[in-house]
């Protein structure tokens, strides 16, 4: 696997507080990956550690194939957009995305079409020399957001890019990350696991200063091997569908939301076998209202939550 972004054993200490603990992640190269834990969890803290901004108190940084963060070397390759970044409400969007972009190394006239471009893309053009004091909260995390992306660096940060964000502007928010796909790579810290869900390819539980899971965000959800059916009614036999799952399959129903879990072994029984299979029965039995695949992440994030909690039970994080 080729990686964007690597850090091992990575360490930051406030004091006698770790607020990471020997945390270990490596990002491959184009992925989008999420970031996902508790307040506290060392999120951003690894973000800003991971841009220059906050010394490693112990660990490696390997940014790009580089080494950690040196502006000789990763200028104009490596953007980061902080948590709770502002901007000068003096300032029209364009002269400060056109400053951005010369920053970045772009010369005066890349920088400007750069600028014009990005604008155009987060549907700001007609606010391009507005005072970004007129722009809503939404404009102005646009412009923000829209920043990391001139002169097309090859790694990102985004620290809660939606945060804060109406449904509108949000949707907008993601469009334009999502059009941002297989060009670079990505990394996005969000409290919206379905945010998560929708924009990333992979992604990290975070948990106090540890990476407490990671991977391809359908393999931590199981889509290829857990089939959920919600039912309009419980299913008279239930013992009718146990053949039907393949060797190493197993079921489970929830009488309070009606749903049937279907649990098959990946490389046994593909999941439209499995709906081939399923799907009439359940339709002549009991009625089916939806089928979905895999299990949510929320669900996963909680479980994986849980059994972090069981294992440290007792254990002073402080410390």
């Amino acid at each position: 696997m080729v990686t964007a972004l690597e850090v091992l054993n990575l360490v930051k200490c406030y004091g006698k507080r770790r607020a990471l603990d020997g945390l270990t992640l490596r990002i491959p190269r184009y992925s989008v990956t999420g970031l996902v834990g508790s307040n506290g969890a060392g999120k951003t803290t690894l973000m800003m550690t991971v841009a220059g901004f906050l010394k490693p108190t112990a660990g490696t940084i390997n940014l790009l194939g580089n080494g950690p963060f040196d502006a000789d070397v990763h200028g104009g390759r490596f953007a980061i957009l902080p948590q709770d970044s502002e901007l000068p409400l003096t300032s029209s969007p364009l002269e400060l995305l056109i400053h951005y972009g010369r920053l970045q190394g772009l010369s005066l006239e890349a920088a400007t079409k750069s600028a014009s471009n990005i604008l155009e893309t987060v549907n700001l053009s007609d606010r391009a020399k507005s005072s970004i004091r007129s722009l809503s909260h939404g404009m102005r995390k646009r412009i923000m957001a829209a920043q990391c992306f001139l002169g097309n660096p090859e790694l990102i940060l985004l620290d809660e890019p939606l945060n804060g964000l109406d449904p509108r502007e949000a949707a907008r928010m993601r469009d334009f990350i999502a059009q941002r796909k297989r060009e670079q790579t990505i990394v996005i810290s969000s409290h919206n696991l379905n945010d998560i869900e929708q924009l990333c390819d992979h992604v990290a539980f975070i948990e106090h200063g540890k990476t407490v899971r990671f991977g391809p965000i359908a393999t931590i959800t199981r889509k290829a091997s857990v089939m959920v059916y919600q039912l309009s009614a419980p299913p008279v036999d239930l013992t009718l569908f146990k053949p039907l799952l393949g060797e190493g399959g197993y079921l489970n129903f929830n009488p309070q939301t009606n749903t049937l879990t279907c649990h098959t072994v990946e490389q046994t029984l593909s999941p439209e076998e499995l709906n081939r299979r399923m799907v009439p029965i359940l339709l002549s039995m009991c009625g089916l209202l939806t089928i979905s695949q895999g299990n949510s992440l929320e669900d996963e994030y909680l479980k994986q939550t849980i059994e972090v909690l069981h294992a440290t039970r007792g254990c002073d994080f402080t410390s």
